[in-house]
């Protein structure tokens, strides 16, 4: 038996009314792709960061290449030779490609050889980037490439990756393969995580399942199928949704030859955009992050106000009304951006829960809140979407990610909105819960809500929508049915192939 490059053996990590790793054992061999899989909270994020030096166990010992391995920060782990990308980008808008990268450098060389370094990098890895275009201008999947090449140039042992594939096009999860692939076979191994099982067993050669924080076994992804793997994580058997045939209704949302710019110097302007959402409808709205997502959120939600009449809800101008407006009305929206947007991080659910909830659930009187029905409100969204947390008093950041987002999607959909807007509903949750999510929302659009689905996610925009528009550079196509619509025709539309006129529905 060769000596495995990383062995965890015992880890044992607890927080405050849960025990986030319990006992946790299974090693990473040399020039080995290996998967750590599991539902939301089942312990993945707080034992990478054990071994990447964010977190100390409370028990357990680590070893890398047979000496004992301990890192007490992330510097020393990266010492030793271990990377991480994680799921969410720590980049500087502001600035440029090489100035980012060489802030995540101990001893930075001098810029001209850094760019350089990064050009030889980036093009032996398939990745190219240059090293001077300001990362705000850059795409979702050109950031992740500076998140990569950034570990790259570390020469790391071991790469751990977190998510990796959420902000990627079809397209672009291929070229990052063939750069996976390349690192294994210099010697790299490589974590990984990801919630995209048919992913898992196409890259990866061994899976190690968490649940509740323990290692409940180990497969061959390639020998073992998606739905194998996902019940091993959840311990049951994976519900698929199921779509109820159903009727539409009358125009619920309409907009027409909408047309705002962007509040960010680095987003895209939205370009004379037209469509009809009908009651009882999903409309599945794709396209590559960076298309102009947030800000056709912005403006259905309110935070961004245009003309009266180029947004009507059941034939009422509402283009002028701001967010608390047009939740009285039954619009409800729910950002991607859990944190910060979508929830107050250092709030508590039940707090998190008012904020959006306070005028369809009657939560305040006069001025007064009703913090007993308040709390009532959390528990029941905590309960209805099997919200993982002690309890509604925890703080929002004090979630997982995948948790979080079934709090935020479950607090609009409980409220029984006329038209729902979300952005990435299912983006880094497990299968269970993805599944979940996607029947609450068929479930609401069988009780005649419209829904708008905007996701980079084809696959779940597929499952779910009766009809399927592409957002390219702030423009939408003319709406599809999804009934007979290829893979090939939505990268089609996506890629801006679908001309500049754009119809109803």
């Amino acid at each position: 038996m060769t000596t495995p490059l990383l062995s965890l053996q015992g880890l044992t990590k607890a927080y405050p009314g849960v025990v986030a790793n319990d006992q946790v054992s299974f090693d990473i061999g040399e020039g080995e792709v290996h998967a750590l899989l599991g539902e939301n909270g089942a312990g993945k994020s707080t034992l990478v960061k054990m071994i990447y030096g964010l977190v100390k166990p409370d028990s357990g010992t680590m070893l890398l290449r047979g000496q004992a391995f301990a890192p007490p920060e992330p510097r020393a782990a990266r010492a030793d030779g271990i990377a991480m990308v994680f799921q969410h980008f720590s980049l500087f808008d502001a600035l440029n490609v090489a100035e980012n990268i060489a802030l995540g450098m101990e001893n930075p060389p001098a810029m001209g050889d850094l760019a350089a370094r990064i050009r030889e990098v980036s093009e032996t890895y398939g990745l190219p980037l240059d090293p001077y275009r300001t990362v705000g201008d850059l795409s979702a999947g050109e950031r992740q490439r500076v998140e990569i090449i950034r570990c790259l140039l570390q020469d790391p042992k071991l790469l751990i990756m977190d998510e990796p594939t959420s902000v990627l096009t079809p397209q672009e999860v291929d070229i990052l393969f063939e750069t996976l692939n390349k690192l294994r076979s210099e010697g790299t191994s490589i974590l990984y995580i990801s919630h995209k099982l048919e992913e898992i067993r196409t890259l990866c050669d061994h899976a190690t399942i968490l649940r509740l924080g323990k290692n409940v076994g180990e497969c061959v992804p390639a020998e073992t199928s998606a739905r194998d793997m996902a019940e091993m994580m959840v311990g049951s058997t994976l519900q698929t949704p199921e779509r109820s045939g159903r009727e539409f209704g009358e125009v619920a949302l309409d907009v027409s030859g909408l047309s705002v710019p962007s509040p960010s110097e680095f987003g895209t302007a939205l370009k004379n955009v037209h469509m009809t959402v009908r009651k009882g409808e999903v409309l599945g709205v794709g396209g590559v992050a960076g298309n102009g997502q947030d800000e056709l959120l912005g403006v259905l939600s309110g935070e961004i106000t245009t003309a009266p009449d180029a947004i009507k809800f059941n034939g009422q101008p509402i283009g002028k009304l701001g967010p608390t407006a047009r939740r009285k009305l039954g619009v409800l929206t729910a950002p991607e951006e859990r944190l910060g947007h979508a929830a107050a991080p250092d709030m508590s659910l039940t707090e998190n829960a008012l904020l959006t909830g306070s005028v369809r659930e009657g939560l305040e009187n006069n001025g007064f809140l009703k913090w007993a029905e308040t709390k009532s409100f959390a528990e029941k969204i905590i309960s209805a979407f099997d919200v993982r947390t002690p309890g509604p008093e925890n703080a929002a950041r004090s979630l997982s990610g995948g948790n979080l987002q079934k709090f935020v999607i479950g607090r609009e959909v409980l409220q029984n909105p006329d038209v729902l807007v979300v952005n990435q509903p299912t983006w880094g949750v497990d299968a269970a819960a993805a599944a979940s999510i996607r029947q609450a929302i068929l479930d609401l659009a069988a009780k005649g809500t419209a829904v708008i689905c905007i996701s980079q996610d084809l696959d779940e925009l597929m499952e779910i929508s009766d009809s399927f528009a592409a957002l390219n550079e702030g423009r939408l196509s003319a709406p599809r049915t999804t009934t007979g619509l290829t893979v090939d025709e939505i990268g089609l539309m996506m890629g801006g192939a679908h001309g500049m006129e754009v119809a109803h529905v």
